[in-house]
C-alpha cells in the first residue's frame, strides 16, 4: 500500500513556477485568481467542465431523517448544495495507471527540477508576460 503525501497550494505554485519560469508570485496570484472564479461560478449554481480533467457540478440533496448513533434518536437533516466532482478522460487514466512507488515520484520530481534548471541557464531569454489579475466584474461576466 502506498502513502499519500498533501500536495499543497503553496507546492503546487512552486512547481508550476519552476515549469514555467514565472515569478513565484505572478503564478500564486493567478492560481488564487482560478480557485477565487471557480468557487464563485459554484456559488451561482454553475457547472464547471475542464475537458480532460473534470467536470464540477452543483447538487441540491433533499431534506431527510438520519439517527444519533449514541442515543439512536431521529433528527431531520435540512436540504443542502453539494458539489459533485466527476473526473475526466485523462484523470481517470491516470488513476487506472499503476501507481509508482514514492520514490520513483521523488525521483522523477528531482530529475524534472534538474532538466527544468538546466533548460533555463541554457534557454533564450523569454518574454515576459504581464497578467492582469484583478478583472473588473463587468469584463469577467463578458467573458463567460
Amino acid at each position: 500500500m502506498s502513502t499519500m503525501n498533501t500536495i499543497t497550494k503553496k507546492l503546487l505554485v512552486d512547481q508550476i513556477a519552476q515549469r514555467t519560469g514565472q515569478k513565484r508570485v505572478v503564478v500564486k496570484q493567478i492560481v488564487q485568481e482560478f480557485l477565487d472564479q471557480v468557487i464563485d461560478e459554484i456559488e451561482q449554481g454553475n457547472r464547471l467542465e475542464f475537458r480532460d480533467f473534470g467536470v464540477f457540478e452543483v447538487r441540491e440533496r433533499a431534506p431527510r431523517m438520519a439517527q444519533n448513533p449514541k442515543t439512536l434518536e431521529r433528527v431531520p437533516v435540512p436540504a443542502k448544495r453539494t458539489v459533485k466532482f466527476k473526473p475526466g478522460r485523462r484523470m481517470r487514466e491516470g488513476l487506472e495507471a499503476p501507481a509508482q512507488p514514492a520514490s520513483a515520484v521523488e525521483t522523477k520530481a528531482n530529475d524534472n527540477a534538474t532538466a527544468a534548471a538546466a533548460r533555463a541557464r541554457t534557454a533564450e531569454p523569454q518574454a515576459e508576460i504581464h497578467v492582469n489579475t484583478t478583472p473588473s466584474r463587468e469584463e469577467a461576466v463578458t467573458a463567460s
